[in-house]
């Protein structure tokens, strides 16, 4: 077998335990959504730490994405703004606290936090704070990688605590320790990640499901259609004064 058919034989086996083993705590999960965006409310997401941050700007202003899902986006952790400075950022004491409460989270809110190892200091501490200004909290993150991980490994959060124990509602992405699932002949260290698929997957998945119910109750479901294809600026520019004021990274 091809390493690449072998790497595609990986995801695909991965992505088929995830309906099998996570498809009710999704549809869980897509009913508060849902039950939100009939308020007329929306759905944060945050996902700090280097490549974790694709997360959350997976499913915002994204082609086919509920418009009413608004990400936490901060420079802090950014891979643009220096990856030795990312890694140091999500470390930090502190940090999650000035984004979480720079970004107006209040009592009632729901806020998806997906970090694709669920042990560092910012999604933990935002995690924490996100509960205690009373806002519903969900993880989607990798509770083998977290309860793997030492106690006493650098980028733990000061209590130790995995994100999967701090939140309301835990969506696992199962990713092994390492994340990398590629043995490679003649290279010592694994390749070939895995959370991207996984996560990608996860939260998609949690947009159709939500979607799902939505349009079983008839009402309109403002949904981002692509600017690079006909139609697609006149039809996103129908709902942008709705939602230009509230959604602070549109």
């Amino acid at each position: 077998m091809s390493v690449m058919k072998e790497y595609m034989s990986k995801i695909f086996n991965h992505l088929e335990t995830l309906l099998n083993e996570e498809e009710q705590n999704i549809k869980i999960v897509a009913g508060l959504m849902a039950d939100e965006i009939k308020k007329d409310k929306l759905i944060y997401i945050w996902s700090p730490g280097g490549h974790s941050n694709m997360n959350s700007m997976e499913i915002f202003f994204r082609a086919g994405s509920l418009m009413h899902v608004s990400a936490i986006l901060d420079e802090g952790t950014l891979l643009s703004s220096g990856a030795l400075r990312s890694m140091n950022m999500e470390r930090t004491p502190g940090y999650a606290s000035v984004i979480i409460r720079d970004n107006g989270i209040k009592a009632g809110d729901l806020v998806i936090i997906a970090n694709c190892y669920g042990i560092n200091t910012a999604c933990i501490e935002g995690a924490l704070l996100c509960r205690e200004l009373g806002a519903t909290t969900v993880s989607v993150s990798s509770i083998i990688h977290a309860e793997s991980t030492p106690d006493n490994h650098p980028a733990r959060h000061p209590s130790k605590s995995n994100l999967h124990e701090v939140c309301d509602y835990n969506i696992d992405s199962k990713i092994v320790s390492g994340d990398a699932v590629m043995d490679i002949e003649g290279i010592p260290q694994k390749m070939g990640a895995m959370s991207t698929f996984a996560n990608a997957f996860l939260l998609n998945s949690l947009l159709l499901e939500t979607g799902l119910l939505l349009g079983k109750t008839g009402m309109e479901v403002p949904i981002w259609r692509s600017g690079n294809c006909p139609g697609g600026d006149e039809w996103n520019f129908q709902f942008i004064g709705k939602f230009r004021n509230r959604v602070r990274w549109l």
